[in-house]
């Protein structure tokens, strides 16, 4: 391979073709709502296509002049899922008038790309957020615990509300829990995989090793049990058993974790009254109807994706507003499946399938643990959410509450989301980046050093 062809695969001019792409179709779907509502074009489409398309170049700069051999499909698929975000929240702006969500879902967008930019400015080494471990989970705990101390809102009390002014401070605690499971796993992998005794088939670390873990990851659990937040409980311990996973290669900690999760979900869905309510309705959600009380939002979501059939009602010609109140936040992907059909459905989650496995790729390339692990645990993040989410409005598992990465309206969602495409970005930048050395001597260490990660993961 000769220098010419290392400094190709930087891959920027793709990058910005892609943008292009999900700008304009972004703002084609922007059209199509205005005139499936009002028979003409939105008045305001050239500001949203100039605000989404200046976003999407000012974090494209940013990736070019600091991170330019990063993923090319991650910042793409981002903002094509936050342009479909905003579309599908306009288009139900305007059958419910009073309830506008699309302008302040703009400026969240807006705070979310911009902490891109910082994060892929500033950091320019990954490794540096392995030395603030022990101050990213205490700053995560007390982000989980502030919430208690504010009334619930929609029986769970996981929202901080100061004047107009909301936000959940648990989208930010996960990627701090990230962060920390991330640098303890990478330095203590060894002992957690080969150290303590042997229970049945399931091989233990020692209790010093492993205990501080646990006892965070108990604390942390805890905590959002008593915010009644089990959506959020759900996607931490699965993150921790990935990654709990990946540093050891034992598939016994998978084993053990789905039958401790499956006897806590039981426990709670059983004892918790918010929880029982909704594990009830998954498990009859035409109860209420039986009952001469009409559909409920669960009924609802299902009729929405019936009627989508293959190919969608097209955007902007359905009726998922009947779902009610969370018919922009928890049921936005009701919406899409009414709209877009079963088809467009697969597109979206295509996307987000896409941005795991990139994420998942990076880390797999890069030689140090802690990198390997933070990209699995941002790209577990993501998967989770989206695998929780869409089987709970599609009836498959309880309904758990949270906001659809990108999609969902919720600006506390969306940040995160953004400041977690920025850390893949910088992971994948250090993944795919060429060792000087292959550029003198024509060798590609970014692929030679696969079988490394690979060997050492093992």
């Amino acid at each position: 391979m000769t220098t010419a062809t290392v400094e190709r695969r930087g891959r920027r001019g793709v990058e910005l073709s892609l943008l292009v792409c999900a700008v304009l179709i972004c703002v084609s779907g922007y059209v199509t709502v205005g005139l499936a509502r009002n028979h003409q074009v939105p008045p305001d489409v050239a500001g949203y296509g100039a605000g989404l398309g200046v976003l999407a170049l000012l974090a494209h700069l940013a990736v070019r002049l600091r991170a330019r051999w990063a993923d090319p499909l991650l910042l793409p698929i981002a903002v094509l899922l936050n342009g479909l975000g905003l579309v599908l929240i306009y288009r139900l702006d305007l059958s419910t008038p009073g309830e506008r969500a699309a302008p302040a879902q703009l400026v969240w967008s807006t705070l979310g790309v911009t902490l891109f930019i910082v994060v892929v400015v500033l950091l320019r080494d990954h490794r540096v957020l392995q030395r603030y471990a022990y101050l990213s989970v205490a700053a995560a705990l007390a982000l989980l615990t502030v919430p208690i101390f504010f009334p619930a809102v929609n029986g769970a009390k996981i929202w901080i509300r100061i004047g107009g002014l909301s936000f959940q401070p648990g989208e930010f605690a996960k990627i701090l829990l990230a962060v920390f499971f991330a640098a303890y796993l990478a330095a203590n992998r060894q002992a957690l995989a080969y150290a303590g005794r042997r229970i049945w088939r399931l091989q233990l670390p020692a209790g010093r090793v492993l205990g501080p873990l646990v006892a965070i990851w108990l604390l942390s659990v805890g905590v959002l049990i008593l915010e009644r937040d089990l959506g959020t409980s759900l996607l931490f311990f699965g993150v921790f058993v990935i990654m709990l996973y990946v540093a050891t290669g034992r598939t016994g900690w998978v084993a053990a974790g789905l039958l401790l999760a499956g006897a806590g979900a039981f426990a709670v869905g059983t004892l918790e009254p918010h929880v029982h309510n909704r594990v009830q309705d998954w498990l009859d959600p035409f109860a209420s109807i039986a009952a001469g009380r009409g559909p409920g939002q669960l009924a609802q979501s299902l009729f929405s994706f019936a009627a989508g059939g293959v190919l969608g009602t097209g955007l902007g010609l359905g009726h998922s507003t009947l779902i009610g109140f969370a018919a922009k936040s928890d049921f936005i992907l009701a919406t899409a499946g009414e709209e877009l059909g079963f088809t467009g459905l697969t597109a979206i989650f295509l996307l987000y399938a896409l941005m795991t496995a990139r994420g998942y790729g990076a880390g797999l390339a890069l030689r140090d643990p802690f990198g390997r692990l933070l990209a699995v645990g941002c790209s577990s993040i993501l998967a989770l959410q989206v695998f929780v989410i869409a089987g709970g409005v599609m009836g498959l598992i309880p309904l758990t509450g949270m906001a659809m990465p990108f999609l969902a309206q919720g600006g506390s969602s969306v940040v995160t989301n953004w400041i977690i495409v920025a850390l893949l970005i910088r992971v994948s930048d250090s993944a795919r980046a060429p060792d000087p050395e292959a550029a003198e001597t024509g060798e590609d260490l970014t692929v030679s050093a696969l079988p490394t990660a690979v060997e050492e993961s093992r």
